[in-house]
């Protein structure tokens, strides 16, 4: 019996909230099963799981591809088609699940005929939704990766859509054909790139995921302004992309439990499991990485090799500091803030860059509580 693709590609977009309706009407056209290739991993345990079409049959292949999934790709390089059995690492591409690739297309405000440039191409499945929604010639996309370009190019061929692609920095842009009406990263950064911010027309907008090395994360769409400026508020959705190759963290120091100067710690430590109050701490401690223990949480400054760890202590806990860097004085200063105005969601935070290239996140409005952002 063949599998009615047709039918379970109506299925998916019935079953994903949008604004614009055109967008549903792509989900709809594109046929998603040309862009994951022949395999995928899943998690496993401690580690991602290959999953090839002819292991599980084509039926079953096509029911997952057609799930409102992301399915990972490749890890720490590692195609799932040239896997050989599980792998221990971290994902390096994926197939962005179809309700989040709409979503960050609808709070563009991307309409027909707008000039779009995509950051990261992965598959290519979001660029063929953006083509059929604005025709080839209005979409430009950039991948970082090589092999993953030629996969995608390959992708787009087979399912009719001919964008503009191209290979490298995607942090760069792509001059030659701005200003563009929006761009869109399906790659998380540090910072908002300035060669982005040049590249948007004045009323533009400009569509990312800001995250860090503590890996919390913020959608966030920023519109430019005519005096090379930028401003805008987070969504407040609670989605995470990977970070942009050159943003990604560096190897982590080693780690060692170091006594350090200890002081009874004014806040829980399980306020870092908490989405927004995550990315309160990494915004305070920038160059940190977060790791948590059955006794609460560890800190380490991939610069510098200050830590802070936690412990507990009684009714309370104790944190020990080591390095140029008090880290937990910093994250505990920010959330205490935050907790001061109650504790708010992450859409009460917005973002300004500011011409002199300062990139400020602020709790409320633009003259409240902030934080910079590394640059």
């Amino acid at each position: 019996m063949t599998t009615d693709t047709a039918r379970l590609r109506r299925a998916l977009a019935a079953s994903v909230p949008v604004e614009d309706p055109a967008w549903r009407d792509a989900l709809e056209a594109v046929p998603r099963e040309l862009f994951l290739g022949q395999a995928v991993f899943r998690p496993s345990g401690t580690g991602w799981e290959p999953v090839s079409r002819t292991s599980v049959g084509d039926e079953e292949w096509l029911r997952l591809v057609h799930q409102d999934t992301t399915w990972v790709t490749q890890v720490d390089g590692v195609a799932a088609a040239d896997a050989t059995g599980p792998l221990s690492g971290r994902p390096t591409s994926s197939s962005t699940l179809p309700s989040l690739v709409v979503r960050m297309l609808d709070l563009a405000g991307i309409r027909a005929q707008d000039r779009v440039l995509e950051i990261g191409t992965g598959t290519g499945y979001s660029t063929a939704v953006l083509c059929h929604r604005l025709g080839d010639r209005n979409v430009y996309s950039v991948e970082y990766d090589p092999r993953l370009a030629a996969d995608a190019a390959e992708h787009l061929r087979n399912a009719g859509y001919t964008p503009a692609l191209l290979t490298g920095d995607g942090l760069a842009g792509h001059r030659d054909a701005a200003d563009y009406d929006a761009i869109v990263a399906t790659c998380a950064v540090r910072h908002i790139p300035p060669t982005w911010l040049r590249q948007v027309r004045d009323g533009g907008t400009i569509t990312t995921t800001l995250s860090g090395w503590m890996l919390a994360s913020g959608l966030i769409r920023l519109t430019v302004h005519d005096d090379g400026t930028a401003t805008g508020r987070f969504a407040g959705d609670r989605i995470g992309y990977m970070l942009a190759r050159p943003h990604e963290r560096p190897p982590r120091p080693t780690f060692h439990q170091r006594p350090g100067r200890s002081r009874p710690a004014g806040l829980d430590p399980g306020l870092l499991d908490d989405w927004t109050g995550r990315f309160v701490a990494q915004l305070a401690a920038p160059s940190a990485e977060l790791m948590t223990t059955s006794d609460g949480v560890i800190l380490v400054d991939v610069a510098t090799g200050s830590q802070a760890w936690t412990e507990s202590a009684g009714n309370g806990w104790r944190v020990h500091q080591h390095g140029p860097l008090r880290l937990w004085d910093a994250v505990e200063e920010a959330l205490t803030t935050w907790q001061a105005a109650g504790a708010p969601p992450q859409s009460r935070f917005g973002m300004s860059v500011e011409g002199d290239g300062t990139q400020r996140v602020w709790l409320g409005d633009p003259t409240g509580p902030g934080w910079n952002l590394p640059v």
